[in-house]
């Protein structure tokens, strides 16, 4: 099943707490939220319920009920934290969460507009995420690797939007990318990474950023995936970089660069597309960060 032929309702959402977790049966439910592998349904007024509809989202959402609760005590924004976890049934055939619900509005539609308050909040943030990981913590799929892993995927997204006119200058971002590709590796220890840090899953509140949410792609890896978030969110990324600790050296900041190039031709991708998991509101920051990546 996929977005298309899987139909989530406020009734089926009601009838798997019911089943599951009777105890919250009389809580009102409304939609939150739809986003690109779940949707996010409001469960009274401090709660919401997480429910995939990519089917590859479900060892996704076993990853954050095992690990976040513990990550979140550090971390010095709000993120949803994982209460329960709804198990496939004949009603509905994959795993959910119930989760805690946090107010904001995500950046892609109300972007950062304090920018050394949300530079600081930011490196605060992924300052306190990054530690090593321990054994058994999730793989990160194709983030956190070594950039050279992705090449024939990003080479793939420079000839798709050129060929939908949605960047001007393919040799100005392929640029960037080599750079990256040709900077040192990461030798250290494995640390922890958001791995989805992209403006619809950090939520703004007057200007600055105010919580983070989505990490079904939580895993170990290169932290330059992660810092590549100050040039998809910030006005100005240099205010990040002087605030995270430890200072990344030039070898990640050049990493950070191409992982936020790679990052960016996604966004604009799926700000163009026109079908079910289409985000137009993806588009708009996505050109933003290109143009402070190339300097255009």
């Amino acid at each position: 099943m996929t977005h298309a032929d899987l139909e989530i309702t406020a009734d089926l959402v009601r009838r798997l707490v019911r089943d599951q977790h009777p105890d919250l049966a009389d809580r009102p439910v409304r939609l939150g939220a739809r986003g690109w592998a779940n949707q996010l349904w409001r469960l009274g007024d401090d709660l919401a319920v997480r429910v995939p509809w990519a089917p590859d989202e479900v060892d996704q959402l076993r990853n954050e009920h095992t690990w976040v609760p513990g990550l979140a005590a550090r971390l010095p924004l709000p993120v949803p934290v994982p209460l329960r976890l709804g198990e496939p049934s004949d009603r509905f055939p994959r795993t959910w969460l119930i989760t805690t619900w946090l107010p904001g509005t995500p950046a892609d539609r109300s972007p950062v507009t304090r920018g050394t308050d949300a530079a600081r909040s930011l490196a605060a943030f992924l300052t306190a995420l990054h530690h090593p990981a321990p054994a058994g913590a999730p793989a990160g799929r194709d983030r956190g690797g070594p950039l050279a892993d992705r090449a024939r995927g990003f080479a793939s997204g420079v000839a798709a939007a050129s060929r939908l006119g949605l960047i001007d200058d393919p040799d100005a971002v392929r640029a960037v990318w080599q750079d990256a590709v040709n900077a040192p590796p990461w030798t250290g220890p494995a640390l922890w990474l958001h791995a989805d840090l992209h403006p619809a899953n950090v939520l703004t509140t007057d200007g600055t950023i105010s919580g983070v949410v989505d990490f079904g792609d939580l895993c170990a890896g290169d932290p330059a995936y992660d810092l590549s978030a100050a040039w998809l969110l910030l006005p100005d990324p240099e205010p990040f970089f002087d605030a995270y600790e430890p200072a990344a050296d030039d070898a990640t900041r050049r990493r950070t660069r191409g992982w936020a190039m790679a990052r960016v031709l996604s966004g604009l991708l799926i700000g163009a597309d026109t079908g079910p998991g289409g985000k137009p509101s993806w588009a708009p920051p996505a050109r933003a960060a290109l143009r402070r990546l190339t300097g255009r």
